[in-house]
Protein backbone atom coordinates (compact mmCIF):
# COMPACT_ATOMS: atom_id res chain seq x y z
CA UNK A 1 0.00 0.00 0.00
CA UNK A 2 1.13 3.55 -0.72
CA UNK A 3 0.63 6.04 2.11
CA UNK A 4 0.49 9.84 2.05
CA UNK A 5 1.38 11.69 5.28
CA UNK A 6 0.47 15.39 5.15
CA UNK A 7 2.61 17.81 7.16
CA UNK A 8 6.19 18.80 7.85
CA UNK A 9 6.91 18.55 11.57
CA UNK A 10 8.30 16.14 14.14
CA UNK A 11 4.85 14.58 14.47
CA UNK A 12 4.74 13.76 10.75
CA UNK A 13 8.26 12.32 10.89
CA UNK A 14 7.17 10.08 13.78
CA UNK A 15 4.07 8.99 11.87
CA UNK A 16 6.10 8.12 8.77
CA UNK A 17 8.65 6.25 10.88
CA UNK A 18 5.97 4.18 12.63
CA UNK A 19 3.99 3.48 9.46
CA UNK A 20 7.17 2.36 7.68
CA UNK A 21 7.48 -0.48 10.20
CA UNK A 22 4.34 -2.09 8.76
CA UNK A 23 4.86 -4.85 6.23
CA UNK A 24 1.77 -3.49 4.46
CA UNK A 25 3.47 -0.13 3.77
CA UNK A 26 5.10 -0.19 0.37
CA UNK A 27 6.02 3.50 0.20
CA UNK A 28 5.27 6.58 2.28
CA UNK A 29 5.06 10.00 0.67
CA UNK A 30 5.30 13.01 3.01
CA UNK A 31 3.95 16.33 1.77
CA UNK A 32 5.88 18.50 2.12
CA UNK A 33 8.01 16.68 4.72
CA UNK A 34 11.36 17.88 6.07
CA UNK A 35 15.06 17.06 6.20
CA UNK A 36 14.43 14.03 8.41
CA UNK A 37 11.52 12.47 6.56
CA UNK A 38 13.51 12.75 3.32
CA UNK A 39 16.02 10.23 4.65
CA UNK A 40 13.59 7.87 6.43
CA UNK A 41 13.22 4.23 5.31
CA UNK A 42 10.54 3.76 2.58
CA UNK A 43 9.88 7.53 2.57
CA UNK A 44 9.96 10.26 -0.06
CA UNK A 45 9.13 13.95 0.30
CA UNK A 46 6.60 15.50 -2.08
CA UNK A 47 7.23 19.10 -3.13
CA UNK A 48 4.09 21.19 -3.45
CA UNK A 49 3.90 23.98 -6.00
CA UNK A 50 1.23 25.60 -3.82
CA UNK A 51 3.40 24.97 -0.71
CA UNK A 52 0.55 25.15 1.81
CA UNK A 53 -1.52 21.95 2.38
CA UNK A 54 -4.20 24.11 4.01
CA UNK A 55 -4.77 26.26 0.91
CA UNK A 56 -7.35 25.36 -1.72
CA UNK A 57 -4.57 25.09 -4.30
CA UNK A 58 -2.43 22.90 -2.06
CA UNK A 59 -5.31 20.57 -1.26
CA UNK A 60 -6.25 20.21 -4.92
CA UNK A 61 -2.62 19.43 -5.74
CA UNK A 62 -2.50 16.78 -2.99
CA UNK A 63 -5.75 15.26 -4.19
CA UNK A 64 -4.47 14.98 -7.77
CA UNK A 65 -1.21 13.46 -6.50
CA UNK A 66 -3.09 10.90 -4.41
CA UNK A 67 -5.28 9.88 -7.34
CA UNK A 68 -2.32 9.64 -9.71
CA UNK A 69 -0.20 7.57 -7.30
CA UNK A 70 -3.16 5.41 -6.22
CA UNK A 71 -2.64 6.28 -2.56
CA UNK A 72 -4.28 3.69 -0.32
CA UNK A 73 -4.43 5.88 2.78
CA UNK A 74 -3.76 9.53 3.63
CA UNK A 75 -2.94 10.63 7.19
CA UNK A 76 -3.26 14.31 8.08
CA UNK A 77 -0.84 15.63 10.71
CA UNK A 78 -1.56 19.34 11.35
CA UNK A 79 -4.80 21.09 12.18
CA UNK A 80 -5.09 23.72 9.45
CA UNK A 81 -5.67 21.35 6.50
CA UNK A 82 -8.36 19.62 8.58
CA UNK A 83 -10.06 22.92 9.42
CA UNK A 84 -10.01 23.82 5.72
CA UNK A 85 -11.79 20.62 4.69
CA UNK A 86 -9.13 18.37 3.18
CA UNK A 87 -10.89 15.27 4.55
CA UNK A 88 -14.14 16.24 2.81
CA UNK A 89 -12.32 16.62 -0.52
CA UNK A 90 -10.50 13.29 -0.28
CA UNK A 91 -13.58 11.34 0.78
CA UNK A 92 -15.66 12.92 -1.98
CA UNK A 93 -13.06 11.53 -4.41
CA UNK A 94 -13.35 8.06 -2.88
CA UNK A 95 -9.99 8.15 -1.06
CA UNK A 96 -9.38 6.80 2.45
CA UNK A 97 -8.08 9.48 4.82
CA UNK A 98 -7.47 9.74 8.56
CA UNK A 99 -8.98 12.85 10.11
CA UNK A 100 -12.28 14.57 10.98
CA UNK A 101 -14.30 16.35 8.32
CA UNK A 102 -14.52 20.15 8.31
CA UNK A 103 -17.55 20.29 10.62
CA UNK A 104 -15.96 18.00 13.23
CA UNK A 105 -12.66 19.88 12.98
CA UNK A 106 -14.42 22.87 14.57
CA UNK A 107 -13.78 21.15 17.91
CA UNK A 108 -10.28 22.60 17.60
CA UNK A 109 -10.71 25.33 14.99
CA UNK A 110 -13.15 27.31 17.17
CA UNK A 111 -12.77 27.59 20.94
CA UNK A 112 -16.28 29.01 21.11
CA UNK A 113 -17.70 25.98 19.28
CA UNK A 114 -15.79 23.53 21.45
CA UNK A 115 -16.81 25.21 24.72
CA UNK A 116 -20.45 25.21 23.60
CA UNK A 117 -20.10 21.50 22.73
CA UNK A 118 -18.66 20.77 26.19
CA UNK A 119 -21.48 22.64 27.90
CA UNK A 120 -24.18 20.97 25.80
CA UNK A 121 -22.96 17.44 26.53
CA UNK A 122 -21.95 17.85 30.16
CA UNK A 123 -18.18 17.60 29.73
CA UNK A 124 -16.33 18.84 32.81
CA UNK A 125 -14.34 21.96 31.95
CA UNK A 126 -13.49 25.43 33.23
CA UNK A 127 -16.21 28.09 33.44
CA UNK A 128 -15.95 30.57 30.58
CA UNK A 129 -17.58 33.38 28.60
CA UNK A 130 -17.34 34.28 24.90
CA UNK A 131 -16.72 37.77 23.52
CA UNK A 132 -16.65 39.31 20.06
CA UNK A 133 -16.60 42.90 21.33
CA UNK A 134 -13.35 44.15 22.84
CA UNK A 135 -15.03 46.59 25.23
CA UNK A 136 -17.25 43.85 26.66
CA UNK A 137 -14.22 41.57 27.06
CA UNK A 138 -12.28 44.34 28.84
CA UNK A 139 -15.19 45.00 31.20
CA UNK A 140 -15.33 41.28 32.08
CA UNK A 141 -11.57 41.28 32.78
CA UNK A 142 -11.88 44.37 34.99
CA UNK A 143 -14.64 42.76 37.01
CA UNK A 144 -12.56 39.59 37.33
CA UNK A 145 -9.59 41.49 38.73
CA UNK A 146 -11.82 43.78 40.80
CA UNK A 147 -10.58 47.10 39.47
CA UNK A 148 -11.61 49.77 36.98
CA UNK A 149 -8.09 50.19 35.58
CA UNK A 150 -4.79 48.37 35.23
CA UNK A 151 -3.14 50.84 37.61
CA UNK A 152 -5.72 50.19 40.30
CA UNK A 153 -5.25 46.44 39.86
CA UNK A 154 -1.46 46.40 39.92
CA UNK A 155 -1.45 44.71 43.30
CA UNK A 156 -4.47 42.51 42.67
CA UNK A 157 -4.48 39.07 44.22
CA UNK A 158 -7.22 37.63 42.00
CA UNK A 159 -6.67 34.30 40.27
CA UNK A 160 -5.19 34.54 36.77
CA UNK A 161 -7.53 34.86 33.79
CA UNK A 162 -7.10 32.59 30.76
CA UNK A 163 -7.57 34.35 27.42
CA UNK A 164 -8.04 32.14 24.37
CA UNK A 165 -8.33 33.31 20.78
CA UNK A 166 -11.33 31.64 19.18
CA UNK A 167 -9.53 30.51 16.02
CA UNK A 168 -6.37 28.59 15.18
CA UNK A 169 -3.25 30.57 16.07
CA UNK A 170 -0.33 28.12 15.77
CA UNK A 171 0.08 27.81 19.54
CA UNK A 172 0.09 31.59 20.11
CA UNK A 173 -3.56 32.05 20.94
CA UNK A 174 -3.57 31.43 24.71
CA UNK A 175 -2.48 33.94 27.34
CA UNK A 176 -2.63 33.34 31.09
CA UNK A 177 -3.02 36.90 32.39
CA UNK A 178 -1.74 37.32 35.93
CA UNK A 179 -3.24 40.79 36.34
CA UNK A 180 -5.47 43.30 34.58
CA UNK A 181 -2.56 44.95 32.76
CA UNK A 182 -1.61 41.67 31.12
CA UNK A 183 -5.24 40.94 30.28
CA UNK A 184 -5.75 44.35 28.66
CA UNK A 185 -2.55 43.97 26.64
CA UNK A 186 -3.61 40.57 25.32
CA UNK A 187 -7.18 41.64 24.54
CA UNK A 188 -6.07 44.77 22.68
CA UNK A 189 -3.49 42.73 20.74
CA UNK A 190 -5.92 39.96 19.78
CA UNK A 191 -9.15 41.88 19.20
CA UNK A 192 -8.11 45.41 18.24
CA UNK A 193 -4.62 45.17 16.73
CA UNK A 194 -5.41 41.82 15.03
CA UNK A 195 -2.04 40.35 16.04
CA UNK A 196 -3.45 36.89 15.23
CA UNK A 197 -5.53 38.00 12.25
CA UNK A 198 -9.08 36.68 12.18
CA UNK A 199 -8.23 34.01 14.79
CA UNK A 200 -8.29 36.59 17.60
CA UNK A 201 -11.34 38.60 16.54
CA UNK A 202 -13.37 36.68 19.13
CA UNK A 203 -12.09 35.30 22.43
CA UNK A 204 -13.00 32.96 25.23
CA UNK A 205 -12.24 34.20 28.76
CA UNK A 206 -11.85 31.22 31.01
CA UNK A 207 -11.44 30.29 34.65
CA UNK A 208 -7.84 29.39 35.56
CA UNK A 209 -7.48 25.81 36.77
CA UNK A 210 -4.63 24.55 38.92
CA UNK A 211 -3.36 20.98 38.96
CA UNK A 212 -1.29 18.66 36.82
CA UNK A 213 -1.65 18.60 33.04
CA UNK A 214 -2.03 15.32 31.16
CA UNK A 215 -2.48 14.67 27.45
CA UNK A 216 -4.47 11.72 26.17
CA UNK A 217 -4.38 10.93 22.47
CA UNK A 218 -7.04 8.61 21.10
CA UNK A 219 -8.34 6.93 17.96
CA UNK A 220 -11.83 7.95 16.87
CA UNK A 221 -14.21 6.17 14.50
CA UNK A 222 -17.59 7.89 14.52
CA UNK A 223 -19.87 8.07 11.49
CA UNK A 224 -23.66 8.13 11.01
CA UNK A 225 -24.29 8.46 14.74
CA UNK A 226 -22.32 5.43 15.94
CA UNK A 227 -18.73 4.49 16.71
CA UNK A 228 -16.05 4.59 19.38
CA UNK A 229 -13.11 6.45 20.93
CA UNK A 230 -10.10 4.33 21.95
CA UNK A 231 -7.78 6.19 24.37
CA UNK A 232 -4.01 5.72 24.14
CA UNK A 233 -1.52 5.57 26.97
CA UNK A 234 -1.27 8.95 28.75
CA UNK A 235 1.47 11.49 28.01
CA UNK A 236 2.61 14.84 29.44
CA UNK A 237 3.87 17.83 27.47
CA UNK A 238 6.10 20.53 28.98
CA UNK A 239 4.99 23.88 27.50
CA UNK A 240 7.24 26.46 29.14
CA UNK A 241 10.53 27.27 27.47
CA UNK A 242 12.86 26.98 30.47
CA UNK A 243 13.57 24.50 33.25
CA UNK A 244 11.19 24.44 36.18
CA UNK A 245 8.25 25.50 34.05
CA UNK A 246 9.59 29.04 33.65
CA UNK A 247 9.48 31.42 30.70
CA UNK A 248 7.04 31.82 27.82
CA UNK A 249 4.68 29.18 26.53
CA UNK A 250 5.85 27.27 23.47
CA UNK A 251 4.50 24.65 21.10
CA UNK A 252 6.02 22.07 23.44
CA UNK A 253 9.54 21.52 24.80
CA UNK A 254 9.24 17.77 25.28
CA UNK A 255 6.98 14.96 26.40
CA UNK A 256 6.97 11.74 28.41
CA UNK A 257 4.81 8.65 28.42
CA UNK A 258 3.39 7.10 30.52
CA UNK A 259 2.63 9.75 33.17
CA UNK A 260 3.71 9.12 36.78
CA UNK A 261 0.89 9.88 39.18
CA UNK A 262 -1.92 9.54 36.65
CA UNK A 263 -3.89 7.19 38.84
CA UNK A 264 -6.46 4.58 37.94
CA UNK A 265 -9.07 6.73 39.70
CA UNK A 266 -8.20 9.71 37.50
CA UNK A 267 -8.25 7.50 34.39
CA UNK A 268 -11.73 6.23 35.25
CA UNK A 269 -12.89 9.79 35.87
CA UNK A 270 -11.53 10.81 32.46
CA UNK A 271 -13.56 8.06 30.81
CA UNK A 272 -16.83 8.91 32.56
CA UNK A 273 -16.53 12.73 32.74
CA UNK A 274 -14.71 13.52 29.46
CA UNK A 275 -14.44 10.65 26.97
CA UNK A 276 -17.92 9.14 27.16
CA UNK A 277 -19.82 12.46 26.99
CA UNK A 278 -17.56 13.54 24.11
CA UNK A 279 -18.44 10.36 22.25
CA UNK A 280 -22.13 10.88 23.03
CA UNK A 281 -21.88 14.42 21.67
CA UNK A 282 -20.17 13.31 18.45
CA UNK A 283 -22.91 10.74 17.88
CA UNK A 284 -25.73 13.18 18.68
CA UNK A 285 -24.25 15.84 16.36
CA UNK A 286 -23.79 13.14 13.67
CA UNK A 287 -20.17 14.17 13.17
CA UNK A 288 -18.02 12.33 10.64
CA UNK A 289 -14.88 11.80 12.68
CA UNK A 290 -12.51 9.06 11.55
CA UNK A 291 -9.10 10.02 12.84
CA UNK A 292 -7.27 10.96 16.02
CA UNK A 293 -8.15 13.31 18.86
CA UNK A 294 -6.16 14.96 21.66
CA UNK A 295 -7.66 15.57 25.08
CA UNK A 296 -5.77 18.25 27.02
CA UNK A 297 -6.57 17.64 30.68
CA UNK A 298 -6.03 19.30 34.04
CA UNK A 299 -6.07 16.85 36.95
CA UNK A 300 -7.00 18.00 40.45
CA UNK A 301 -7.95 15.72 43.33
CA UNK A 302 -8.31 12.77 40.92
CA UNK A 303 -10.85 14.72 38.85
CA UNK A 304 -10.27 15.57 35.20
CA UNK A 305 -11.14 18.89 33.56
CA UNK A 306 -10.96 19.28 29.79
CA UNK A 307 -8.78 22.21 28.75
CA UNK A 308 -9.07 21.70 25.01
CA UNK A 309 -9.53 19.34 22.11
CA UNK A 310 -7.06 18.98 19.28
CA UNK A 311 -8.51 17.13 16.31
CA UNK A 312 -5.21 15.40 15.50
CA UNK A 313 -2.23 13.92 17.30
CA UNK A 314 -0.30 16.27 19.56
CA UNK A 315 3.30 17.35 19.05
CA UNK A 316 5.51 16.43 20.97
CA UNK A 317 3.22 13.83 22.62
CA UNK A 318 3.20 11.77 19.41
CA UNK A 319 6.96 11.34 19.63
CA UNK A 320 6.58 9.87 23.14
CA UNK A 321 3.52 7.67 22.51
CA UNK A 322 4.16 6.08 19.09
CA UNK A 323 7.36 4.28 20.18
CA UNK A 324 5.30 2.53 22.90
CA UNK A 325 2.77 1.14 20.41
CA UNK A 326 3.00 -2.65 20.31
CA UNK A 327 0.80 -2.94 17.23
CA UNK A 328 0.75 -2.04 13.55
CA UNK A 329 -0.35 1.58 13.16
CA UNK A 330 -1.64 0.86 9.66
CA UNK A 331 -3.93 -1.82 11.09
CA UNK A 332 -5.31 0.73 13.54
CA UNK A 333 -5.89 3.20 10.70
CA UNK A 334 -7.76 0.52 8.74
CA UNK A 335 -9.96 -0.10 11.79
CA UNK A 336 -10.65 3.63 12.13
CA UNK A 337 -11.70 4.06 8.50
CA UNK A 338 -13.66 0.79 8.49
CA UNK A 339 -15.38 1.24 11.85
CA UNK A 340 -14.09 -2.03 13.34
CA UNK A 341 -12.85 -2.39 16.90
CA UNK A 342 -9.13 -2.65 17.56
CA UNK A 343 -7.17 -4.07 20.52
CA UNK A 344 -4.53 -1.60 21.69
CA UNK A 345 -1.38 -3.10 23.18
CA UNK A 346 1.46 -1.13 24.76
CA UNK A 347 5.10 -1.97 25.43
CA UNK A 348 6.21 -2.10 29.05
CA UNK A 349 8.62 0.75 29.75
CA UNK A 350 8.71 4.50 29.21
CA UNK A 351 9.71 7.14 26.64
CA UNK A 352 11.28 10.54 27.24
CA UNK A 353 11.27 12.94 24.29
CA UNK A 354 12.93 16.36 24.82
CA UNK A 355 12.81 18.95 22.03
CA UNK A 356 15.85 20.89 20.76
CA UNK A 357 15.03 24.44 19.66
CA UNK A 358 16.74 27.21 17.75
CA UNK A 359 18.29 30.18 19.55
CA UNK A 360 15.62 32.80 20.28
CA UNK A 361 12.62 30.45 20.17
CA UNK A 362 9.70 31.04 20.81
CA UNK A 363 10.50 34.55 19.60
CA UNK A 364 12.53 35.34 16.49
CA UNK A 365 15.02 32.53 15.98
CA UNK A 366 18.11 31.55 14.01
CA UNK A 367 17.83 29.59 10.77
CA UNK A 368 20.24 27.86 8.41
CA UNK A 369 22.61 26.30 10.94
CA UNK A 370 24.10 22.90 10.10
CA UNK A 371 22.98 20.07 12.39
CA UNK A 372 25.82 17.75 13.40
CA UNK A 373 25.04 14.23 14.64
CA UNK A 374 27.48 11.75 16.20
CA UNK A 375 25.81 8.61 14.85
CA UNK A 376 27.90 6.19 16.92
CA UNK A 377 27.13 7.99 20.18
CA UNK A 378 23.46 8.30 19.29
CA UNK A 379 23.20 4.60 18.43
CA UNK A 380 24.43 3.60 21.88
CA UNK A 381 21.43 5.30 23.47
CA UNK A 382 18.86 3.68 21.16
CA UNK A 383 17.31 7.14 20.73
CA UNK A 384 15.42 8.14 17.59
CA UNK A 385 15.58 11.65 16.12
CA UNK A 386 12.36 13.09 14.76
CA UNK A 387 13.05 16.24 12.75
CA UNK A 388 10.71 19.21 12.53
CA UNK A 389 12.29 22.57 11.71
CA UNK A 390 15.03 21.11 9.52
CA UNK A 391 15.63 20.99 5.77
CA UNK A 392 17.96 18.96 3.58
CA UNK A 393 19.28 20.18 0.24
CA UNK A 394 19.19 16.88 -1.65
CA UNK A 395 16.33 14.79 -0.33
CA UNK A 396 18.28 13.62 2.69
CA UNK A 397 21.70 13.23 1.10
CA UNK A 398 23.18 16.37 2.65
CA UNK A 399 23.65 17.64 6.19
CA UNK A 400 20.29 18.92 7.51
CA UNK A 401 20.03 22.58 8.47
CA UNK A 402 17.73 24.35 10.89
CA UNK A 403 14.66 25.98 9.38
CA UNK A 404 12.18 26.32 12.26
CA UNK A 405 11.93 27.07 15.95
CA UNK A 406 11.41 23.53 17.20
CA UNK A 407 14.18 21.81 15.27
CA UNK A 408 13.97 18.18 16.41
CA UNK A 409 12.84 15.76 19.09
CA UNK A 410 15.06 13.06 20.59
CA UNK A 411 12.79 10.17 21.57
CA UNK A 412 14.32 7.49 23.79
CA UNK A 413 12.89 4.31 25.28
CA UNK A 414 13.82 2.84 28.65
CA UNK A 415 12.65 0.04 30.89
CA UNK A 416 11.55 2.78 33.30
CA UNK A 417 11.27 6.57 33.37
CA UNK A 418 14.80 7.11 34.75
CA UNK A 419 16.40 4.99 32.04
CA UNK A 420 14.36 6.69 29.31
CA UNK A 421 15.43 10.10 30.64
CA UNK A 422 19.11 9.12 30.71
CA UNK A 423 18.97 7.71 27.18
CA UNK A 424 17.20 10.80 25.83
CA UNK A 425 19.68 13.27 27.28
CA UNK A 426 22.69 11.20 26.26
CA UNK A 427 21.15 11.20 22.80
CA UNK A 428 20.87 14.99 22.88
CA UNK A 429 24.58 15.22 23.68
CA UNK A 430 25.27 13.51 20.34
CA UNK A 431 23.59 16.39 18.46
CA UNK A 432 24.71 19.97 18.01
CA UNK A 433 23.93 23.11 16.04
CA UNK A 434 24.68 26.78 16.68
CA UNK A 435 22.38 28.21 19.32
CA UNK A 436 20.83 24.84 20.19
CA UNK A 437 18.71 24.96 23.32
CA UNK A 438 16.61 22.48 25.29
CA UNK A 439 15.15 21.90 28.71
CA UNK A 440 17.03 19.55 31.01
CA UNK A 441 14.04 18.55 33.13
CA UNK A 442 11.60 16.87 30.74
CA UNK A 443 9.93 14.25 32.92
CA UNK A 444 11.49 15.77 36.01
CA UNK A 445 9.31 18.88 36.49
Amino acid sequence: MKILVIGSGCREHALAWKIAQSEKAEKIFIAPGNGGTAAEHKCENVSLNAHDPASAEGQQELLQFALKEKIGLAVVGPELPLAEGIVDKFRAAGLAIIGPDKKAAQLEASKMYSKAFMAKYGIRTAASSDFSDVDAALEYARRHFGAASAAAASAATSAPLVIKADGLAAGKGVVIAQNLSEAETALYAFMKDKSLGAAGASVVLEEFLEGKEVSILAAVSVVSGSGYILPFIAARDHKRRFDGGQGPNTGGMGAISPVPGFSEAARRDFVTSILEPTLNGMKAEVLDYRGFIFFGLMIKNEQCYLLEYNVRLGDPETQAVLPLMDFDLLDLCAAITGGSDFPLKWKAGAVCAPVAVAEGYPGSYRKGDAITINDAALEKTGAQIFFGGAVAEKNGASVPRTSGGRVLTVSAFGSNADEAWANAYQGLEAISFNGMGYRKDIGRE
